[in-house]
């Protein structure tokens, strides 16, 4: 039983001819990608080490855009159906060896084929299931790392110690409200700060004194003057002296 050929394969295809490289690299990366759909191809194609990854992959780029362009088709609903790669013509070059001999140089070439079609309605629904799943997560996660932060920044709330010191304080509120009306706590507050205590009389102030003129020659009250020192008589001092 004999399936459908290669080249008879339904799908849009891109084809790179003459490409310098070997058949055998190229299928190596194309064993990579063949059944996955576009974006996941291009993602592996983009993070592979090869480098026929690089060649492959536009090449894959350039299939998207003609089932986009060329058959309207939705660029995330195709996949690689197939891709393979022929031998091309092989290129013969000498190398000089001892003793005057040559050894060959193949230069080898390749044909590059990507195939892109329509993903099966299953596999299509499957693959939307898994990308919606997938933004879900990446929601939540992000959801749940700024509810952390936040928790971090913000001290946790006691709901059991605020419904107590709202039970405490309601009745001062209630009696405040009746005496004042609405917001009557506050204005009670301001009240008592800012108006005197009832019964209290405000102090009057104190009168000025007028400065009283000081009589420097007069000698002041319960202030006692120096003593004079008493006059000494002449034949005490002389007494002194003869001693």
């Amino acid at each position: 039983m004999t399936g459908l050929k290669t080249n008879e394969r339904l799908g849009t295809r891109a084809v790179l001819r003459y490409c310098r490289m070997s058949a055998y690299k190229a299928r190596e990366v194309l064993d990579l990608i063949r059944g996955l759909d576009a974006a996941r191809a291009a993602e592996v194609l983009r993070y592979s080490e090869r480098d026929a990854a690089h060649v492959i992959g536009k090449l894959l780029a350039s299939a998207v855009a003609n089932a986009e362009n060329n058959d309207g088709m939705d660029p995330e609903e195709l996949y690689v159906s197939a891709c393979y790669a022929d031998e091309g013509t092989t290129m013969k070059r000498w190398r000089p060896r001892a003793r005057g001999r040559a050894t060959r140089i193949r230069k080898r070439t390749c044909h590059i084929t990507v195939i892109v079609s329509r993903l099966p309605d299953e596999r299509l629904a499957r693959l939307r299931a898994e990308r919606a799943a997938e933004v879900a997560t990446r929601r939540a996660r992000r959801v749940a790392g700024a509810r952390k932060a936040q928790a971090r920044e913000e001290p946790a709330v006691d709901e059991a110690g605020a419904e107590e010191i709202v039970q405490q304080e309601a009745p001062a509120i209630e009696a405040a409200e009746q005496e004042f009306g609405e917001g009557g706590q506050a204005e009670a507050v301001a009240s008592e700060a800012v108006a005197p205590e009832a019964g209290a009389e405000a102090p009057e102030p104190a009168e000025a004194e007028e400065p009283q003129a000081v009589d420097t020659a007069a000698p002041q009250a319960g202030v006692e003057e120096p003593a004079e020192p008493a006059a000494e008589e002449p034949g005490q001092a002389g007494e002194e002296e003869s001693k």
